[in-house]
């Protein structure tokens, strides 16, 4: 069993405290911050009571009863829009006290009150957690009882590998969501359209989220769908760090490219030539990072990397390599490729050795042999370094064997998204071959028809969609042709992702039956 973890909003919220010691000393303090009024029942004299907590009842904010705890209080000492029914309670008695516990839980439970007792996980029917919090920004660990210590030593790790502007990152992405929800209200006032993403980026459509936004004659709703994925792709994938200072200026990567333009053809003459390399940087697991690639890496003096390119990676950069990461997000994929040429080559006129540090491998999808074509147009040869596609590394994370001897004698990888977002020519249903299909998952729901009804694909053939494939969180979906368009649909997306289809997919892990689809979370052998 897993618990559903939850953060309350418990301002002017009425918290029962029923018995003194350190922790419901810790826990009324708690309670304060969080805007709630506790009110402790305890058969101890005002004078022996901390002396914090003396100071809080003298000022009215802790409301003392110095008696035994009864039943009826829970439904005394609430609020009286709650119709005086508490809401939460914290006990905090002797172990030995089992029997009071028990008619305690019981009777919150009958009553809908939250309870929290104090070393007795079983009487309880939520957790109390060690937080840390920095402005709007917090984070929990609870053990489920295991050892408050345990997670309070837990809490104090994850601390550390948090930036210490976690609290601007929340404000400023916050703000960000903000700017771009009151133009969409703006927008819908003039022009009588929906709005994406009113309340939250939870509430956008999964359809809308996967989606194919064209980089051109967007309509105004496609914008503002823009703008939304935008601000999600940029939260998941830029480094943490940088979510300080970013603004809606990086949607737009054409804005500095006359300045770049401008320097370039300043420093055309008489500088020294510097190197380009295209460095593959695998499915996302460092250890699937070759070592040639790692090298080049950390002798850059400029990185310019793509967006999916995980943190870890970005981690093996030396403090002194510039990095830039790519701007390409949904729409704006042409204008983001100029972007990097332009900053590439600025680079290069100085002399310094730039690396066009790349997701998988360079020259499958990634636009390695444009890229090539256009620095050695200009004078500079790239030097390649192969990385590990996806496109085999996946099926083999996903546990599925891609060729297998009597099902599957051949591999065919494809891309879901030609130029300019149009489909590609897709190719006709062969049963002994199995297809990966990269950048598809975007645009599922218009691929599979094409695929059933004009290629003759077997609606029946298994399919595997696997996200986020080498990192610890990959997520694999298993189902069938047929029904792979409505699973995506139903799920978060988790990007990157990919579709593997074919009969292979079935020949080391057997579907089960009656089910339309199987999900599998997580990494079993840590890459």
């Amino acid at each position: 069993m897993v618990d559903l973890i939850a953060s309350f909003n418990c301002k002017g919220e009425h918290h029962l405290i029923i018995g003194i010691s350190r922790v419901a000393t810790n826990r009324m303090n708690s309670i304060i911050n969080a805007g709630a009024k506790p009110i402790l029942i305890a058969d101890v004299p005002f004078g022996s009571l901390p002396t914090s907590i003396q100071h809080y009842i003298k000022s009215g904010i802790i409301k003392h009863l110095e008696r035994n705890f009864k039943i009826v209080d829970l439904t005394l000492l609430g609020r009286a829009e709650c119709n005086f029914i508490v809401d939460k309670v914290f006990v905090s008695v002797p172990m030995s006290q089992k029997e009071f516990k028990y008619k305690t839980y019981h009777e919150c439970c009958r009553l809908r009150i939250p309870i929290h007792v104090s070393d007795s996980n079983e009487f309880s029917s939520f957790s109390i957690l060690s937080t840390f919090t920095s402005g709007d920004f917090s984070v929990g660990v609870t053990t489920s009882g295991k050892g408050c210590k345990l997670s309070a030593r837990i809490l104090r790790e994850m601390r550390n590998t948090l930036p210490p502007n976690i609290n601007d990152i929340c404000n400023n992405v916050g703000k960000l969501k903000a700017q771009i929800e009151e133009e969409d209200n703006l927008n819908s006032l003039d022009n009588n359209m929906s709005i994406v993403g009113e309340n939250d980026e939870d509430a956008t459509n999964t359809i809308e989220l996967i989606s194919l936004v064209k980089e051109f004659d967007m309509t105004k709703k496609q914008k503002r769908l823009q703008k939304m994925s935008w601000l999600l792709q940029t939260t998941e994938y830029f480094p943490l760090k940088a979510l300080a200072d970013m603004s809606l200026e990086g949607l737009n990567p054409k804005k500095n490219l006359n300045d770049f333009k401008e320097s370039n053809a300043k420093g055309m003459m008489g500088t020294r030539k510097g190197s380009i390399s295209l460095v593959g940087a695998g499915p996302g697991s460092v250890s699937l990072l070759t070592l040639g690639s790692l090298q080049k890496i950390q002798e850059a003096d400029l990185v310019l990397a793509d967006k999916l390119i995980p943190q870890e990676i970005l981690n093996l950069i030396p403090g002194h390599t510039k990095l830039f990461i790519s701007r390409k997000f949904p729409g704006n994929a042409e204008k983001a490729q100029e972007q990097l040429f332009q900053i590439a080559l600025h680079s290069l006129m100085k002399g310094e050795r730039v690396v066009r540090l790349k997701q998988g491998d360079p020259y499958i999808f990634g636009r390695g042999g444009e890229e090539y074509n256009f620095f050695s147009k200009h004078g500079f040869v790239p030097k390649i370094f192969a990385g590990i596609t996806s496109a085999l590394a996946a099926p083999l994370l996903g546990n599925i064997s891609a060729t297998f001897r009597g099902i599957a004698d051949q591999i065919l990888i494809c891309t879901g998204t030609s130029k300019y977002g149009d489909f590609p020519n897709l190719p006709d249903f062969v049963r002994s071959r199995t297809v990966v299909f990269l950048m598809a998952l975007h645009r599922v729901v218009n691929l599979v028809p094409i695929l059933i009804d004009e290629k003759k694909w077997d609606p029946q053939v298994p399919v595997a969609v696997i996200e986020r494939a080498s990192f610890p969180d990959q997520r694999i979906i298993r189902t069938k042709l047929s029904f792979v368009a409505e699973a995506i649909v139903s799920c978060i997306p988790k990007p990157p992702g990919l579709l593997v289809v074919g009969y292979a997919c079935q020949a080391l892990v057997k579907p089960r039956e009656g089910e339309k689809w199987v999900i599998e979370e997580n990494l079993d052998n840590q890459y």
